[in-house]
């Protein structure tokens, strides 16, 4: 029974009687369920979209006010055998953790009783070639019945309850055979058992169950994974804003609650809460985390600012323009939604292709046993025949078949420092033949540095680098990493706005720019990506150069990925003037500077639409788009939570060479996954005949699928690639890093 409170306070406008509204959705797990919620929904009046993401188990759906409502959509999809409320991150978070849990416990069962079926198992197949008596075997199987029984119908639910659903709504998924099967091998296995015949099946059911729990899990890992980086992006904006009442007073209030025309206050170092513009103050903004601007950009009264911007050293005071869902941070937001997508397709195809799987084994196992009644044999020889269907033709081979090969390739990528954040990452990657770069913090270091210390005398860059530790800007930062680890100067004082001062001996040393340090500078000979800061300690004055800095070896990855066969793109949301140079150090022609999300999306596409398949590399939260609709994606381990978590591989370290070495094992990877594949469909095309032919026990049944099985697993041995790993020291300070998303419990 679908709620009947009223949901409308949810809904969204976003035209002139048109209202939408996120819900979650329980019991849509393949893209069956995509198709069947989507249509479904578009047959109802008024209903003029439907969409859904199955990995989030986001519902976004729009209609006409005046004909349809919230509950009305919600009582049509319990109709149909789902679930859904009013989405909620926080809600979903501890929902998708407990049923983590569940699974993880249903998986422990299954596993626990395999391992115990398995070694009595053996005890019975030794006694049939020796001298095991009736009596003795049939204790076996007693004890076998008694551990596998209870096992199973604890460990099965999430299989009975998904093929029950389906089937009350009138639909057959692939937890329908995979139900039955289990039932009919454990109801024959326990007839079997009462009448004292020589075999029973209860070692097939929990192997079987165990298999399936396992990949189950590991899907919904992957799922709370995701929902946990879209989650993360809210935190841009923070939790909460100062609003300025109408006397001036400061009054906290959740970001939620903001409305355009609100005046709030923002202090030094904090984020920016909504879209706004300036009313009073003056400041600089890191608007990096948005567009990809390396510069901090001055800002006064009249200025426009985005939420998630970071504040520099003034305090300001703004106008609410956006807020709520409609700010940029939220478009960019929907738009890697959109693009997950598009990108959705290649994994509808092999839900498809697994959901004529489903009724091809029941035809198959029911013509079984009409064929055989047909011809004159008993129920119970029909029955036997059938169940061995279901087990010879189980889809372990074919399912094992890509996971194989993937935990074999992924060693060999973490050995490399390359951590895949997708299930099918290897297949897509292994299918690249153009790679589309951005620039700042990817193709360059995170972090500025200082390009010209080594020409500046040690002891002042030592005292700019503690002078640098005083201050929270991103250039001073850049010049304490310069120096050793040392404690900032104890009187240091930062002067709003101007720079960092302090007494040394007697003397007064400075940090800045040349006007507060006195310096004579001419910039005209500087590189458009380079700012300056000065130290000044007495009378002595030097100049430090703050630039991005190329990774060591990107020309040389650059040039490997062109011997690849693989185009090479620039597309980056910094200054045309500061790709330029970068590009004509890599001798990439193809590049753009200046770029929006939604420009790199249609620039993706387009190389999509004229036959490329496009690997994204990019750090930002303005590439989290571009990574989620390209054909593959990889961030550096220091991108962004979002773009981190939309990539489908993160790399460690500050080299690119990771990404040469992930392209060169997921090549040889999707060699062996095709290889595997025809293992599966040849072993498919000999076994099932026999099965129906009737020269196959289930008992023979689950060993030849168990063989199958050991066949494609040890092919897919062969993708392991010996690499260099990484070092150690590395891969440790990257794996503090790599947080795809806080889980609350």
């Amino acid at each position: 029974m679908a709620e009947t409170i009223d949901l409308s306070h949810f809904a969204r406008s976003t035209t002139d009687g048109v209202l939408s509204m996120d819900f979650a959705i329980e019991g849509a797990d393949c893209a069956a369920c995509i198709d069947d919620i989507e249509g479904s929904l578009l047959s109802l009046p008024g209903v003029e979209s439907a969409r859904l993401n199955v990995a989030s188990r986001r519902l976004s759906a729009s209609w006409r006010a005046a004909e349809s409502a919230p509950h009305i959509i919600m009582e049509r999809l319990a109709e149909r055998g789902y679930r859904a409320h009013a989405f909620d991150f926080h809600k979903l978070d501890s929902e998708d953790v407990e049923h983590m849990r569940w699974l993880v416990r249903c998986l422990a069962v299954a596993a626990f009783a395999m391992m115990n079926v398995m070694l009595l198992s053996v005890s019975v197949w030794s006694g049939a070639v020796s001298d095991i008596d009736a009596e003795t075997r049939d204790f076996f199987h007693w004890l076998s019945a008694i551990l596998v029984m209870p096992a199973a119908a604890y460990a099965g639910q999430p299989f009975y309850r998904s093929a029950f659903a389906g089937l009350r709504a009138g639909r057959l998924n692939m937890d329908a055979p995979i139900s039955l099967g289990i039932i009919l091998a454990l109801g024959m296995s326990l007839y079997e058992t009462w009448t004292s015949a020589a075999h029973a099946y209860f070692d097939s059911a929990a192997m079987l169950l165990t298999f399936l729990l396992a990949g189950r899990a590991l899907d919904q890992a992957i799922r709370i994974k995701m929902r946990a980086a879209a989650a993360n992006i809210a935190a841009l904006k923070g939790e909460l804003a100062q609003r300025l009442d109408d006397d001036g007073a400061s009054v906290s209030v959740p970001v939620a609650a903001l409305r355009s025309g609100d005046r709030v206050l923002v202090l030094a170092g904090e984020r920016v809460p909504a879209d706004a513009f300036v009313l009073s103050g003056a400041s600089d903004v890191d608007e990096s985390v948005i567009t990809g601007e390396t510069d901090r950009r001055e800002i006064g009264r009249g200025a426009q600012v985005w939420a998630g911007s970071l504040n520099g050293a003034g305090a300001l005071t703004l106008r609410v323009t956006v807020a709520g869902e409609s700010t940029l941070i939220d478009d960019v937001k929907r738009l890697v939604e959109k693009a997950s997508e598009s990108k959705s397709h290649y994994r509808r195809l092999a839900d498809r292709a697994a959901s004529i799987y489903s009724p091809f084994v029941h035809v198959t196992a029911f013509g079984t046993i009409v064929f055989w009644l047909l011809v004159g044999a008993d129920l119970h020889f029909a029955l036997v025949t059938a169940i061995s269907v279901l087990i010879i033709t189980c889809p372990c081979a074919l399912a094992l078949a890509v996971p194989a090969v993937q935990v074999v390739a992924t060693g060999g990528l973490f050995r490399a420092g390359v951590y895949l954040n997708a299930s099918d990452a290897l297949e897509r990657i292994s299918e690249i033949d153009h790679v589309v770069f951005d620039k700042t913090g990817t193709l360059t270091l995170p972090m500025k540095r200082v390009a010209n210390s080594t020409e500046v005398s040690a002891d002042l860059l030592a005292i700019a680098s503690r002078l640098a530790r005083s201050s929270r800007h991103p250039l001073a930062m850049s010049v304490a990493a310069c120096g050793a680890d040392q404690e900032p100067f104890a009187d240091a004082q930062e002067t709003a706005g101007a720079g960092v001062s302090a007494w040394i001996d007697g003397v007064e040393a400075r940090l800045s720019s040349s006007n507060f340090c006195d310096a004579n500078h001419n910039s005209a000979n500087l590189e458009a990506d380079v700012s300056t800061l000065f130290i000044r300690y007495g009378t002595r004055v030097a100049a430090l150069e703050v630039r991005q800095v190329l990774r060591s070896d990107a020309i040389a990855v650059v040039a490997a990925l062109r011997a690849r066969g693989c185009g090479v793109s620039i597309l980056s949301g910094d200054r045309p003037e500061a790709v330029a140079p970068v590009a004509q150090r890599l001798g990439v022609q193809d590049w753009r500077g200046g770029v929006k999300p939604d420009d790199k999306i249609a620039v993706i596409q387009a190389l999509t639409k004229a036959g490329a398949r496009v690997l994204m590399i990019g750090d930002g939260l303005n590439d989290a788009p571009a990574l989620a609709g390209a054909h593959a994606s990889l961030s550096p381990i220091e991108a962004v939570d979002m773009a981190r978590a939309r990539a489908d591989a993160v790399f460690l370290g500050d080299k690119l060479q990771p990404i040469v070495v992930a392209l060169h094992i997921c090549r040889k990877a999707r060699l062996l996954m095709r290889q595997n594949l025809w293992l599966a469909v040849i072993y498919n095309i000999i076994a099932a005949p026999l099965a129906i032919a009737g020269h196959v026990t289930p008992l023979i049944a689950a060993a030849a699928m168990s063989i199958s099985s050991i066949l494609v697993t040890a092919n897919a041995l062969r993708a392991h690639v010996p690499v260099r790993a990484a070092p150690r020291e590395q891969a440790q300070n990257g794996l503090k890093r790599l947080t795809f998303g806080k889980v609350r419990p």
